[in-house]
């Protein structure tokens, strides 16, 4: 395995999914996550208290994550295979998380579950997309 390869493409899918995240979660969803909030009060951060270290951390982990499983154990190196692992990938990660934040806390109602998963799946295509897209970079057809 690749190590700098590993990095390089896992930092780029980074990067992708934190503009991603903000464009899905900031923009798009922003509203219809409020409205479909449970019960649990005080749980978003606003703006101004975002701990920004570790929001970037976070993301940066998850392009790694990604990097790692289709360097180490899939091969994956085009784009058109990353989107569809990656969206695997976020499909069944989304999913893990959500049905069991659902069945262990008040933080969303069940219909903002299912589009979170929805978006998670769509969050890894694209951070899938990327990492199988740099992965391939410089090699030849």
């Amino acid at each position: 395995m690749n190590t700098t390869k590993m990095l390089i493409s896992g930092i780029a899918g980074g990067v992708v999914a934190f503009f991603a995240g903000w464009l899905i979660y900031g923009m798009l969803l922003m509203d219809f996550m409020a409205e479909n909030s449970g019960t649990a009060t005080g749980v978003m951060r606003p703006d101004a208290e975002m701990v920004w270290w570790a929001l970037i951390l976070g993301n940066i982990c998850t392009g790694i994550l990604y990097s790692y499983i289709f360097n180490r154990w899939a091969n994956i190196s085009t784009l058109s295979a990353g989107l569809s692992a990656g969206a695997v990938l976020g499909l069944i990660m989304g999913a893990s998380f959500d049905l069991t934040m659902y069945g262990t806390s008040n933080i969303m109602a069940m219909k903002a579950v299912w589009v979170d998963i929805a978006a998670a799946a769509v969050m890894g295509a694209i951070v899938g997309g990327v990492v199988g897209w740099v992965n391939g970079m410089g090699k030849k057809a």
